[in-house]
C-alpha cells in the first residue's frame, strides 16, 4: 500500500549532511513505522545511512530521539504502527537531536 508522502522533520546535522531543508516528503510502502520512514530516508538520502540507526543493530542511535503526534516514540519498538495523522501526511514524523550536557 503507498500513501500519501510522508513528512519528515530532521535535526540540523543531518539537514546538513543530506544537503535538504528541515523538512522532507518521503513515499513509504506498506505500514508506516519508524524502520520503514528510516529505509525510505536512507534510500533517498544514502549519505544518512548509519547516522540514525546503527548498521549493525539497526537500533536508534542514542543521541536521536524520534517525536510523532507529539509523543516521544523513541522507545516503542521500531516496527510500531504510526498514527494516522503521520501516515497521512497531516503531521511530520519528526526526528530530533538529544541535548546533553553536564
Amino acid at each position: 500500500m503507498i500513501h500519501e508522502p510522508i513528512r519528515v522533520i530532521l535535526p540540523y546535522h543531518l539537514q546538513n549532511l543530506a544537503g535538504v531543508g528541515k523538512e522532507v516528503r518521503l513515499d513509504v510502502d506498506g505500514p508506516v513505522t519508524p524502520r520503514s520512514i528510516i529505509d525510505a530516508l536512507e534510500a533517498a538520502y544514502p549519505m544518512l545511512g548509519g547516522t540514525i540507526r546503527d548498521y549493525t543493530t539497526q537500533e536508534r542511535r542514542p543521541m536521536l530521539r524520534f517525536f510523532a503526534s507529539g509523543e516521544d516514540l523513541s522507545l516503542e519498538p521500531i516496527d510500531s504502527v504510526l498514527p494516522e495523522a503521520v501516515a497521512t501526511g497531516k503531521e511530520p514524523f519528526r526526528i530530533v537531536g538529544a541535548i546533553a550536557g553536564g
